[in-house]
């Protein structure tokens, strides 16, 4: 049978026909088209933005990994550290009275205007709080003995935070270089979640046929040296972490800044925000009252009236400004179960003006206070610090296998020798129903304006790769010409 590649004709042609018989006969005789792949969109497109977006975001992941596990364990750096200020080494017995350990914080930091007092219990030392025109936000804060009375020692806090805990607390927010810094842990949010749940879908769908809980849930040790077997650890770890990174992604987004506000004007407009106590007493406590200044000695009775009210474990006074305001008490406690309960007191009278319990507020307060906790490790204890320790761990582990598939795909061979390995090919999008891409346009649209620190980067990178795809194009158009 002669076939179209043939380069000799037929011995029946004559000598001088013989280059055109055999281009007659290759015309004549089609060759198989090969099948039709089914074009596939979904996959490829995740494949590039999962490469880009794992590229150029890891750098601030990797940051707020490492940030992040340092502050897990501030509980017991500041032990170690300040456990002269925090902590009594002779915990039991009677206490003196609140209002005599403010009065010897006084005369330890005679400056200041009373703001908060934290009394102790336990091993804890009582804190009270004094504001200066000079710290701003932060507080200088005195240690008192609760069973002696006597000053431990004073630092300057912020939030009732040590300076460890702040400092650590703005690295991982900021990188302690302020306002600007915020972006990077925001970015990091706001894609976190887009890489997680990317990853998912690649994992289950190149494991399709083999979807086993063995086959998604570890790496496969039976895949050759290389990218194969880098990726099956990438993959096999961020499954397991996804549902703690999703959390993450999500707490740390509610307190963002662009995207918490956001969060914050839905949250007003579902008039689920977190309640407080009204603080204004009636007109004629207010007039008689305003003209008083308040007497830090007034501090046990508030505190007695809280406790006859139910308010008990950890708290915190709220120092009115003037005697036309209330005192306010309320819990501190973020262990599980969480104690947020919260009552105003006149101290004129001893009497609870107004409450709010815990397990009054909007569902939406509620998952919001505990997501606050479980993020930053206080909500079940040592078990969510090592919990927290551990997805850091190994988010770090997933962004170096990731890196380092990067450079295991990179091209080898003499020829084609590359720094870098070279991301999913292009245009995918055009497999996809153009329903398909509408809808998607739209919905990007809607999450890129909620999280504009998705938004804006991926408007750049689409940008950058269209840029980038036009001028090879036109590279390879004028190599053809030339050709």
């Amino acid at each position: 049978m002669t076939t179209v590649d043939s380069e000799e004709p037929p011995l029946s042609e004559q000598a001088g026909a013989g280059a055109e018989a055999t281009a007659t006969t290759t015309a004549a005789r089609p060759t198989m088209p090969a099948p039709a792949r089914k074009p596939e969109g979904l996959g490829p497109l995740l494949a590039r933005l999962h490469f880009y977006a794992g590229i150029l975001v890891a750098p601030f992941l990797l940051v707020a990994a490492v940030t992040g596990l340092l502050y897990t364990f501030t509980p017991q750096l500041d032990s170690l550290v300040y456990g002269s200020e925090l902590h009594v080494s002779h915990a039991g017995g009677s206490t003196v009275p609140l209002s005599e350990q403010v009065a010897a914080a006084r005369a330890e930091h005679p400056n200041g205007t009373l703001t908060a007092v934290r009394p102790g219990s336990g091993d804890d030392t009582t804190q009270v709080d004094f504001a200066l025109p000079e710290l701003g936000e932060k507080s200088h804060t005195v240690y008192v003995d609760p069973y002696t009375g006597k000053t431990k020692g004073q630092l300057t806090t912020w939030y009732a935070e040590t300076p460890l805990t702040t400092w650590l607390d703005a690295l991982h927010r900021n990188l302690n270089l302020g306002a600007v810094g915020r972006y990077y842990s925001e970015t990091a949010a706001s894609w976190l979640w887009v890489l997680g749940l990317g990853g998912l879908v690649l994992w289950w769908r190149r494991r399709h046929g083999q979807r086993t809980a063995r086959r998604l849930l570890l790496p496969d040790r039976a895949a050759k040296k290389g990218v194969r077997r880098t990726r099956s650890w990438h993959a096999a770890t961020g499954v397991w972490l996804s549902i703690g990174l999703l959390g993450l992604s999500a707490t740390g987004l509610t307190w963002s800044r662009y995207a918490g506000a956001n969060f914050a004007e839905a949250v007003d407009a579902l008039h689920a925000h977190t309640p407080s106590v009204a603080t204004s007493l009636t007109t004629g406590t207010a007039s008689s009252g305003a003209k008083k200044s308040v007497d830090p000695a007034a501090i046990d009775g508030v505190l007695k009236a809280a406790r006859a009210d139910g308010v008990g474990g950890p708290v915190s006074i709220a120092v009115p400004a003037d005697g036309s305001t209330a005192w306010t008490v309320t819990q501190t406690r973020n262990l599980w179960p969480v104690g947020r309960d919260s009552v105003a007191v006149d101290a004129a009278t001893d009497r609870v003006t107004d409450r709010i319990a815990f397990a009054d507020w909007p569902v939406m307060a509620k998952l919001t206070r505990w997501g606050i906790n479980a993020h930053m490790g206080t909500l079940f204890g040592l078990a969510n610090q090592i919990l927290l320790a551990l997805l850091a761990i190994g988010l770090i582990c997933v962004i170096v296998f990731g890196y380092r598939m990067w450079w295991q795909r990179r091209p080898t061979r003499d020829d084609r020798r590359a720094a870098l390995g070279a991301p999913p090919a292009r245009g995918a999008w055009r497999g996809l129903p153009s329903w398909a891409v509408a809808v998607g346009i739209v919905a990007v649209a809607v999450v890129g304006w909620v999280i504009p620190l998705f938004g804006i980067p991926l408007a750049a990178f689409l940008a950058v790769d269209l840029a980038v795809g036009a001028v090879r194009n036109r590279r390879t158009a004028g190599s053809a010409t030339a050709g």
